[in-house]
């Protein structure tokens, strides 16, 4: 049985509890289902089954789940979207998104700052025959050029990682459709919390369900939200056959990360913008990225598309690599990692870490300079990591 709220209740509330199926015995906390395949009573049920699954009827593990379901239908109704697929990491949910779509001939267009995994599926379907064009994605002149009535799909980050780059989601949106293009947004910096990414003209919506949606760096997750023509007859197929689909432990665990999402993603964000104003010119920085500090060039549309300037920010030290490193390694509270969205504080350096398969004049021309740090904000009071990165700093 199922108590799905109605749509119009706050995504909080939507979050807690859309998408909950309880079994006969009327559990209150989601079950796991651990199970790779289900019986049917019949042969004949067997046969209808495999024709078309109704919604409470499953086929096998790597097909959908009712734990994974439960995942899939709250995220949908926290993203607006008509539909989800839950998959096994974030970039499966890219891999898939792209690839589900894309076939030898087409052309895709998508904005040159991009993690450096996104960038390796871009130059995978490349390889595959399909055209990519890369361009500034806050120049919307680029975007305008680069799109083609031929053009397949646009890609892109709504916040880019790791510069903090806003994408005017709007703009791009209906530059991509008026050419008849597919609109797909990673949008993992923004979070699911200040996201109106499909009211803002995305079709297919990903994220890495390993950062803010669990929030506590204990399981990998991804899932790919939009229409349910898209989701069921593109999506669901390419990932069923491909094997990309989400454990039901590790949905059950993203269920549990939902119900504290809002909570969590909006006290980071707070501290976020604490700890940026007060890093904000220090000696040893030549700047602080932020998209909720005024001085960013995308201050305004950020506070239009989000509201908020989410929970990452960029540090350019001075020194250039080493000065980076010997702040890294002096914190005493901030962990090195290069995962991000953590309960806990976390910092990595991308040149070397996160984007370092790319070339040295790549990087340079995506502002991945040799100083520069990503920091995610935690849980951890503000004034606690604004001290620990002064004394990194040395002062």
């Amino acid at each position: 049985m199922s108590d799905t709220p109605r749509k119009d209740v706050h995504p909080r509330t939507a979050a807690v509890h859309a998408g909950t199926r309880r079994s006969q015995y009327g559990e209150m906390a989601e079950a796991i289902f651990l199970t790779q395949g289900f019986v049917y009573d019949s042969a004949e049920q067997a046969e209808a089954r495999f024709v078309e699954a109704g919604p409470d009827e499953f086929i096998y593990a790597r097909y959908g789940n009712p734990t994974s379901r439960m995942f899939e239908e709250r995220m949908a109704a926290l993203e607006g979207a008509e539909d989800a697929f839950a998959t096994a990491s974030g970039m499966a949910a890219v891999n898939a998104a792209l690839f589900s779509i894309c076939a030898p001939g087409d052309h895709v267009v998508a904005a040159r700052a991009l993690f450096g995994s996104c960038l390796y599926v871009l130059e995978l379907l490349a390889k595959f025959g399909v055209e990519v064009s890369y361009v500034d994605g806050t120049d919307l002149d680029q975007w305008r050029t680069a799109i083609r009535p031929d053009t397949k799909a646009v890609f892109y980050e709504s916040m880019s990682n790791p510069t903090l780059e806003v994408i005017d989601m709007q703009a791009v949106s209906d530059l991509a459709h008026a050419a008849g293009a597919i609109v797909v947004v990673d949008n993992v910096f923004t979070t699911p919390v200040f996201s109106r990414a499909v009211a803002l003209g995305a079709d297919v919506v990903v994220y890495s369900a390993t950062k803010h949606i669990d929030g506590g760096g204990r399981a990998l997750a991804g899932v790919i939200c939009g229409t349910r023509d898209y989701i069921r007859k593109v999506a669901e197929p390419y990932l069923k056959h491909t094997g990309g689909a989400i454990s039901p432990f590790h949905s059950w665990v993203m269920l549990n990360g939902l119900t504290t999402m809002d909570l969590r993603v909006r006290a980071q964000a707070d501290s976020a913008l604490a700890i940026a104003a007060a890093m904000q010119g220090h000696p040893d920085l030549s700047q602080v990225i932020y998209p909720g500090l005024a001085d960013h060039p995308q201050h305004d549309l950020a506070m239009a598309q989000m509201g908020s300037g989410g929970t990452m920010i960029a540090l350019e030290l001075r020194g250039g690599k080493q000065a980076a490193f010997n702040a890294l390694n002096r914190l005493q509270l901030i962990r090195i990692s290069n995962n991000l969205g953590d309960a806990k504080s976390i910092i990595t350096h991308p040149a070397t870490t996160t984007h370092q398969r790319l070339s040295e004049e790549e990087r340079e021309r995506l502002g991945i300079t040799p100083g520069l740090l990503r920091l995610s904000i935690g849980l951890e009071g503000a004034d606690d990591l604004i001290a620990d990165l002064r004394q990194a700093l040395g002062n």
